[in-house]
């Protein structure tokens, strides 16, 4: 691999149609979690938001939780250093205790979301990485008469014959650091029949990860040239 990407916020919303709140099979699915060795949840609450499976974080900004709204279930983990196989496996245990409780045929819609950091191999400061080595720029930022503070680019690949998924690739500088490179990926995915099984829940988080550390970074290397060589 070209980079060492540091993953900070695995996160993916599986839809479906919408039901009337009910916490009930939600808390009979934490207590099924309590049977295996490692429960993936330790905490259940009812929010406005909807019944919330969660763990305990000291990091600051961290989260791990999945919360089941009207239209969704929503997974997160952010700057908790699960991995991504970690995460879509968890994705794909929880979903199938759901769907033993709840009458879920189909799931309309998978959307997920993947943000990690790199450090260019031949620039100290994101920033200069961007403006010069990707953009090209020059003085051309003087029109502002005041320099920005933050570069970036915003890609958009819709679904076609070939790629029957969406992507929407950001590619920014960090401004809690400026060394590191800021990319996140946000996929969509087609719908799920629960009756046909859970696997592209775990192949589809997969496809938005590979996208990122392989295309997105490949994309980068492009421009992550030592200065003044081509």
């Amino acid at each position: 691999m070209l980079y060492a990407p540091r993953t900070i916020a695995f996160i993916t919303e599986v839809f479906h149609p919408v039901l009337q709140p009910d916490p009930a099979p939600i808390q009979r699915v934490h207590n099924l979690l309590f049977q295996d060795p490692d429960p993936a949840y330790s905490s259940f609450a009812v929010t406005h938001e909807g019944a919330v499976l969660s763990n305990p974080v000291t990091r600051p900004g961290a989260i791990s939780s999945a919360t089941f709204r009207p239209d969704r279930i929503q997974f997160r983990e952010e700057l908790t250093g699960m991995t991504v196989d970690q995460f879509a496996q968890r994705v794909h245990r929880i979903v199938e205790l759901v769907t033993g409780h709840v009458d879920i045929q189909v799931f309309t819609a998978q959307q997920v979301t993947i943000r990690t950091l790199v450090n260019p191999r031949h620039f100290d400061d994101s920033r200069e990485f961007l403006a010069r080595g990707m953009f090209g720029f020059a003085d051309e930022v003087e029109s502002f008469e005041r320099d920005p503070q933050l570069f970036g680019i915003r890609m958009v690949f819709p679904p076609d014959e070939r790629n029957p998924n969406a992507h929407s690739l950001r590619i920014e500088s960090f401004s809690q650091d400026v060394r590191s490179i800021f990319i996140e990926n946000q996929a969509s995915f087609a719908p799920i029949l629960v009756a046909r099984g859970l696997d592209p829940l775990v192949q589809n988080v997969d496809a938005a990860y590979q996208f990122l550390v392989e295309r997105a970074l490949e994309f980068m290397a492009r421009f992550d040239l030592r200065q003044g060589v081509e």
